[in-house]
């Protein structure tokens, strides 16, 4: 059934009949291959056939259907996006929602949509098969990629074109990767809470299964031991990254007769939690105890305006996503192009949230 959409002509609004390729095929008693392969350019269809179907295209209101165009050429015109169960809290992590609206940005304005999948972790491999072998999507982004992270080696092994938010370190397989330099944007801030004379410095770290958090681990355990400072294991944790995760780890460590002065975390969701802990205990932030994390510059979530309430390791997510996408779209247009890495540096910020140690 034809549709109808309204145009406005000067001031006056208009329904114009809009109709899609297989009623412009019924119209025409033209197969919907020829007239698609007439619309795209096709050499093979006569050039009277062409001028006909594009005069019907015009006089019609034709309206293409880029994911149909695509199906029809070999492509779905859809990026996949594949989350395990392990990995599910992510869909409703304000740090996921910001990539993927910088990536649905690329995706829509190259004409691409995106399926989101949800598996059981043990059948990731399997879904990528399937995906590859329906043709339903043109490639995937791996997103939250672990140590040694089996996955690249399916879709390399299947001939799926894939980036990868992060890097997998232990994979031997060739990739194009974006990530932050987290190794040295934890150096850094470990380094700025030592030079403020603080030595108990707690770690609330992300799960360290994740290529990001051992980074990050590795980058302040560097900055100690440039230090001269001993690592207290007992001040080091690792767990997803939730403001509970934060409030009750920094609670716990606060009522220890020797609680840390300063807490470096993974993000400023945890970094909220701390926070909550140190006001219940009536400790002043930047104070009494001082606070660094890593900013993804959120979206809803902002770090204060031109001061930073917190000082942060600071990096966009949704930045991220738009430049992660539009990787993959180069990468699925010329697979045979060499790999693209690409590290990003974090920029350091100063806030409100840290101060010198008081002794």
């Amino acid at each position: 059934m034809a549709r109808h959409s309204l145009a406005f002509i000067g001031n006056k609004a208009l329904w114009k009949c809009v109709v899609n390729l297989k009623e412009l095929s019924e119209l025409l008693g033209i197969s919907q291959t020829t007239v698609s392969r007439a619309l795209n350019g096709y050499p093979e269809v006569s050039e009277a056939t062409r001028k006909r179907v594009m005069e019907a295209a015009r006089t019609h209101n034709y309206s293409p259907n880029a994911r149909a165009q695509g199906l029809a050429m070999g492509h779905s015109r859809c990026i996949g996006h594949v989350i395990s169960v392990r990995d599910s809290s992510e869909m409703v992590n304000p740090i996921f929602g910001d990539f993927m609206a910088g990536a649905g940005e690329t995706y829509a304005r190259h004409g691409y949509e995106m399926m989101l999948t949800r598996v059981e972790a043990d059948r990731e491999a399997d879904v990528y098969r399937n995906l590859k072998a329906r043709g339903s999507v043109d490639g995937i982004v791996v997103q939250a990629p672990r140590m040694n992270d089996q996955r690249l080696a399916v879709l390399d092994e299947i001939g799926l074109p894939f980036v990868v938010h992060g890097r997998a370190s232990g994979t031997t397989v060739p990739y194009s990767w974006l990530d932050v330099n987290n190794r040295r944007a934890f150096e850094e801030a470990a380094q700025y809470l030592l030079n403020l004379g603080h030595r108990r410095i707690a770690l609330i770290n992300g799960l360290e299964d994740l290529d990001f958090a051992r980074r990050r681990r590795t980058g302040f355990e560097a900055a100690m031991a440039q230090a001269g400072v001993d690592v207290d294991p007992s001040l080091m944790v690792t767990d997803d990254m939730t403001e509970g995760h934060g409030y009750s780890n920094a609670r716990a460590m606060l009522e220890r007769a020797e609680p840390p002065s300063a807490f470096l975390v993974s993000s400023i969701i945890c970094a909220l939690g701390v926070q909550r802990a140190l006001d219940e205990r009536g400790l002043r932030l930047g104070t009494d105890v001082s606070i660094a994390t890593f900013d993804d510059c959120l979206s809803y979530l902002g770090n204060g305006g031109e001061t930073p309430v917190f000082t942060a390791a600071r990096s966009s997510v949704r930045a991220a996503g738009a430049e992660l996408a539009d990787m993959l779209i180069q990468r699925i247009r010329t697979p045979d192009a060499p790999q693209v890495e690409c590290l990003w540096e974090a920029e350091f910020v100063v806030g409100t949230s840290t101060g010198p140690y008081q002794g």
